[in-house]
């Protein structure tokens, strides 16, 4: 008797699979073409819950390499080698482990690569890590810069950790950065930026097109509003309360914050203002400005400008198509999209910022395709309509 193939089942739209096409930053249903043809592997099943709306997030190995410096391994290295070279001990993470505040660490992650020629990369601290200062970033075999994925790399991929503040409890599978894939150079130029601003409104700051010609600029709130989330009794800011305890980046919503941060209030409004930032604390702030992804874009915040200032903002940089979007559940009461939360530390000496000061741009990016997710909608998004937030681990 012959048998009649099933019809296969309706994929949901949270599943589906687009093949690569077109330029830009790929959104989750190429993610997951790339994971079924091999291209992203794991030794273990990459679940659903690790591909965003425009992004991958990255899992931590089974272990963590104390080394003595933070290295580049160089076009002709490999980081094994550098580790075998600078290694101290190697700790364990099936069962957790505390990765010291101060020291350096390299982590093997789950996911390795095997990309088709034309297809980049660049990777970022998650949201969460960067809103407790732990300093992280990605490098590969043979590679020449942190972070940056080269077109065609094959090989496995590693995180360089560094809490700079907290002490903090991980463990094999924890999530600490995210990564982004290309294809071409998708950015925008200012006449088009400034297009999609006058249709889109990807922020509440007035701007021209000449202002655009590095990207949306954004600048620091020192006065807070309070009917904004966040600013409530004038809290325009927290600085991070040295020697605190140890945090489990798992424990969510877990901890007091009046144990881990100082609040930062409003100057008197006939003060000369500002806030001096001293350089061996941390501070979250948030922008001035509201800002928007729209669906078919994704964005980043450039972490440091020189010509703002010696210190840098926003550890964490990537935006998800969605963010501060209506589409997304990212507006509310006729606002305009959501505040950016601003990861500040000095450089140095102390520097004296005020009210309104540019800090920073967001740079948009076209998306290759179109998402079927988006930020904040359904899929357990942290930080959709954030106004002053502190990273999920604390108590809102």
């Amino acid at each position: 008797m012959t048998e009649t193939a099933m019809p296969a089942a309706p994929q949901s739209p949270s599943q589906s699979r687009q093949p690569i096409k077109g330029t830009g930053i790929l959104p989750a249903p190429m993610l997951r073409y790339l994971i079924e043809a091999g291209e992203i592997v794991a030794d273990t099943p990459i679940p659903e819950g690790q591909v965003q709306p425009a992004s991958l997030d990255l899992r931590l190995g089974a272990v963590a390499y104390r080394v003595r410096a933070s290295f580049l391994p160089g076009r002709h290295a490999t980081v094994q080698q550098k580790i075998d070279q600078f290694g101290m001990h190697a700790i364990p993470l099936e069962a957790g482990a505390v990765l010291e505040r101060g020291c350096v660490y390299i982590v093997p992650l789950m996911e390795r690569l095997k990309l088709r020629p034309g297809l980049s990369g660049m990777a970022n601290p998650k949201s969460s890590t960067g809103r407790l200062d732990i300093f992280t970033r990605v490098i590969t075999d043979h590679g020449e810069a942190f972070e940056a994925i080269p077109a065609g790399y094959e090989g496995p991929l590693y995180a360089e950790i560094a809490p700079r503040t907290f002490s903090v409890l991980v463990r094999q599978g924890t999530r600490l950065n995210q990564l982004r894939l290309r294809k071409g150079q998708p950015n925008l130029s200012a006449t088009e930026l400034h297009t999609l601003h006058l249709a889109q409104q990807l922020t509440d700051r007035p701007l021209d097109r000449e202002e655009l010609l590095r990207g949306v600029p954004f600048s620091v709130d020192l006065v807070g509003d309070a009917a904004a989330p966040g600013f409530d009794g004038g809290v325009i800011g927290y600085r991070a309360r040295r020697n605190a305890g140890l945090i489990d980046i798992d424990n969510i919503a877990g901890y007091a914050v009046e144990d881990f941060w100082e609040p930062l209030r409003a100057a008197p409004r006939d003060s000369s203002g500002g806030l001096v930032l001293n350089p061996d604390d941390f501070y979250i702030l948030a922008s001035k400005e509201s800002v928007s992804v729209p669906p078919d874009y994704a964005a980043e915040m450039v972490a440091y400008d020189t010509s703002v200032g010696e210190f840098r903002v926003h550890y964490a940089g990537f935006f998800d198509p969605g963010f501060g979007h209506g589409l997304a559940g990212g507006r509310e009461g006729g606002g305009i999209g959501s505040r950016a939360v601003l990861e500040v530390r000095s450089h140095d000496v102390p520097f004296l910022i005020e009210d309104g000061q540019l800090v920073g741009r967001l740079v948009y990016e076209k998306l290759a395709g179109e998402p079927d997710k988006l930020y904040g909608q359904g899929i357990g998004s942290s930080y959709q309509r954030q106004g002053l937030t502190l990273g999920k681990q604390f108590k809102r």
